[in-house]
C-alpha cells in the first residue's frame, strides 16, 4: 500500500463519520424529571452576563477534546446545575441539528433521579434560573410558528464560465423554523424549542 493510501486508511479507518466542514460540534442534555403530575421538561435561563444572555436553554456546550457528545451533555450539566453524572440516566439520543452557521448540536435525554432535582445549585456565572414545564405542555400546546430563508448570495468574480454555469444558476435555498412556545414568564424558542418540538411529536 501506498504511502498516500496508508496515510487515508489511517486518517479514517474507525472514523466517526461528522458534519463536513463543522467548525464545532456541540451537545446539550434535554432533563427529564418524574413529578406527581407526570413528567416534566428542565430547563435554564442563561446568566445576563453571557452571549444571548437571558434565553431559555437546556444546560450544555461545546465538545472538548477527545470527548463524547454524551460525555459532554453530561459534564456541563454537572458544571452548569450541579447534578452528579451518576444521577442523570440517559435514554436516548434524538436527531441533531445542523445549524447553518456551520455547527452540529447532538440532544441527549436524561432522567434525573430525585437526589440529582434536590442536589441543582445553579452556577451564577452560567444561569440566571431553572424552572421545569410539564411535557404533556408541549404534546398538547402547538408553538407559535415562524420561518426564515435562508438565501445564496455569491461573491463578486465567482467562475461562472469555468464551472461551466451561467449567472442565473438556479442556487438551492433553504428554509428554517423557529417554534415559540410561552410558559409563565418564559419564552422557549429557537433551537432549544426545535429540539422539544420533535420531542413532543414523536412521544406517545
Amino acid at each position: 500500500m501506498s504511502a498516500a493510501l496508508e496515510a487515508l486508511r489511517r486518517r479514517f479507518d474507525g472514523h466517526q463519520p461528522g458534519l463536513l466542514g463543522a467548525r464545532n460540534e456541540y451537545a446539550v442534555l434535554c432533563p427529564l424529571l418524574e413529578q406527581p403530575d407526570g413528567v416534566h421538561l428542565l430547563f435554564e435561563v442563561r446568566a445576563a452576563q453571557l452571549r444571548q444572555g437571558g434565553e431559555v436553554c437546556f444546560p450544555g456546550g461545546r465538545l472538548e477534546s477527545q470527548e463524547t457528545p454524551a460525555e459532554c451533555a453530561l459534564r456541563e450539566t454537572e458544571e452548569e446545575l450541579s447534578i452528579p453524572r451518576s444521577q442523570i440516566q440517559l435514554l436516548g439520543t434524538p436527531d441533531f441539528i445542523c445549524n447553518q452557521r456551520g455547527f452540529l448540536l447532538r440532544p441527549y435525554l436524561g432522567l434525573i433521579s430525585p437526589e440529582g432535582y434536590a442536589a441543582i445549585s445553579p452556577s451564577s456565572a452560567e444561569v440566571a434560573e431553572v424552572f421545569t414545564v410539564p411535557f404533556a405542555f408541549f404534546q398538547n400546546t402547538a408553538p407559535e410558528l415562524y420561518s426564515y430563508d435562508l438565501l445564496p448570495q455569491l461573491p463578486e468574480g465567482f467562475p461562472y464560465e469555468a464551472v461551466g454555469i451561467s449567472q442565473d444558476y438556479p442556487w438551492s435555498r433553504g428554509k428554517v423554523d423557529v417554534p415559540v412556545w410561552y410558559w409563565q414568564r418564559h419564552v422557549i424558542w429557537g433551537m432549544t424549542a426545535r429540539i422539544v418540538r420533535d420531542l413532543a411529536q414523536t412521544a406517545p
